[in-house]
């Protein structure tokens, strides 16, 4: 293989998001909370910021240090946007207000959970489970155990996208019309639309980790 043509393959994805960084101070995140708030509740009305200039009497300059909470707006100003774009005041302070949850399962007390071509010795534990959040994103992470080889297998096909993690084991894992060997360590992250599941069972016991997230209903 060319080295050159390796390492250009091998160049770094830049995320947008930074996962380690610092949250602001409780002030600073009320800010942010409302501003979020104000420019969602501006995008459903399909207005642009000068359209909320227009009917507020505020600047442009003020709304836009609002919706990216760099200022503090007043109660007055709360109000009149709050009545431009025909919603409660309290509407701005939800995000805020969202309660956050967490889910801590301790090793063997996941609840086993049985899904649509589910085999004897195929075991799926489901390590948690949040609902309606403020993320608008469902996830259930699952440990699933293959304890014994059956000849064939019915594919799984659900919304969302889906994460496999290898822990120990081997198996041959179909999406789509491809199959992919995966082995302690190895990854596979998909479109969960696409017929998936199982091939073979190469090297049994096999344990994985699969997570799905997809939207959360409305």
């Amino acid at each position: 293989m060319n080295f050159r043509s390796k390492a250009k393959s091998a160049r770094p994805v830049t995320l947008d998001q930074n996962p380690h960084r610092i949250r602001e101070a409780r002030e600073k995140v009320l800010e942010l909370a409302i501003g979020r708030e104000v420019r969602a509740h501006r995008r459903q009305k399909s207005m642009t910021v000068a359209d909320l200039a227009d009917v507020t009497g505020l600047s442009i300059g003020m709304l836009s240090k609002i919706e990216n909470g760099n200022t503090s707006p007043s109660l007055n100003t709360l109000q009149a946007l709050a009545n431009a774009l025909a919603i409660p005041i309290t509407s701005f302070f939800r995000g805020f207000e969202t309660t956050r949850s967490a889910v801590h399962t301790k090793s063997g007390e996941g609840v086993e959970s049985e899904r649509a071509g589910t085999r004897a010795g195929h075991q799926y534990n489901l390590l948690g489970h949040i609902g309606a959040n403020s993320s608008g994103v469902i996830v259930e992470p699952y440990l699933i155990t293959l304890t014994s080889k059956s000849d064939s297998f019915e594919t799984f096909q659900h919304d969302g996208i889906e994460t496999l993690y290898m822990l120990e084991g081997e198996v041959d894992y179909r999406h789509g019309d491809k199959v992919y060997a995966l082995k302690p360590g190895d990854t596979l992250f998909f479109d969960a639309d696409a017929p998936h599941g199982p091939e073979t069972l190469v090297k049994l016991p096999a344990k994985y980790l699969s997570i799905i997230s997809y939207p959360q209903a409305n």
